[in-house]
């Protein structure tokens, strides 16, 4: 009696998801084996057509480098970045990390104060559409300032050594040279983000001549130039 009214219940439950009137149970997006949708993944992608998910989301455990606040993996990642570095004379300075959605608003809002927005939108991504705010993103730069938050920050010592060594750490160039029309962002070579050993490796194709695949090209999605 019991086993019949079970595959009854069953039966029932099977046709109100056919109906629509319950929807199945959402899986996790995996593309190439990653988890690219959840926040919480070290692998999201988060873009201009990509906004945060939640857009509230805040990392359950921050750590802070020289007082700027990363990702609890991606810190231990750049410590041992930074370290290796500093090995080889090369000292890298943290700028920012972790930004809250309430800060990323203020900023994004002062740009536009500045700038106008459309510039603003090259420049500083909107509130909820952030990497900064997934606490995997960390923007570096040298002792004194040098070619602060300016392309030519590419030729500087932690430049290059985040450019040559950075995927051994986890991280990546996310804005790379010649693919605005793909992130929606000018060349930001001081912009790293981690996306762990494994995938930074994979992307990293070890030829300095050639520039590496973008997240949004290595997973086949869409470019994201502007926002919808």
């Amino acid at each position: 009696m019991v086993s019949a009214v079970k595959r009854a219940v069953g039966v029932m439950l099977a046709m109100i998801v056919c109906l629509g009137l319950l929807a199945p149970p959402a899986t996790a997006a995996r593309v190439n084996g990653y988890e690219i949708d959840a926040a919480s993944s070290l692998q999201v992608v988060v873009n201009k057509h990509r906004q945060l998910n939640p857009g509230s989301y805040v990392p359950s455990r921050l750590v802070k480098i020289q007082g700027v606040p990363l990702h609890a993996e991606a810190a231990d990642a750049f410590k041992k970045f930074a370290r290796a570095a500093k090995s080889e004379g090369v000292t890298v300075v943290p700028v920012s990390g972790y930004r809250s959605y309430s800060q990323q608003s203020s900023l994004y809002d002062s740009y536009v104060r500045q700038y106008g927005q459309e510039k603003a939108d090259m420049l500083a991504a909107r509130p909820g559409y952030s990497e900064h705010q997934t606490g995997l993103a960390m923007d570096v730069g040298n002792p004194g300032g040098t070619c602060a938050l300016q392309a030519c920050f590419a030729n500087t010592p932690v430049g290059k050594w985040a450019a040559e060594y950075g995927p051994d750490y986890g991280f990546i160039i996310r804005y790379p040279d010649g693919a605005q029309s793909i992130t929606g962002y000018t060349y930001e070579p001081w912009h790293l983000r981690y996306v762990g050993t494994e995938l930074a490796q994979k992307i990293d194709d070890g030829d300095p001549a050639t520039t590496d695949p973008t997240l949004e090209e290595y997973f086949g999605l869409e470019d994201a130039p502007d926002y919808l």
